[in-house]
């Protein structure tokens, strides 16, 4: 099978994916296009700048990826 046909090569971007929809998705009724485009974007600066990640030892990507460069 195409390797974009198996879900397990993607498991981090399935994960993110998951969660956007759990947190954001989900729980909002966007009204337009643009009101669904400014709350993804919203929940994409919370989830990289201030949401702890496990496996980040609940730091921030931001705080991570800082730390690294």
């Amino acid at each position: 099978a195409a390797p974009w046909l198996i879900p397990q090569q993607n498991g981090m971007v399935e994960r993110l994916i998951r969660t956007l929809k759990e947190q954001c998705t989900h729980r909002h009724r966007f009204e337009s296009i643009q009101h669904a485009t400014r709350g993804i974007a919203d929940w994409i600066t919370f989830y990289n700048n201030r949401r702890p990640h496990q496996a980040l030892a609940m730091r921030t990507p931001a705080e991570a990826f800082k730390l690294a460069a």
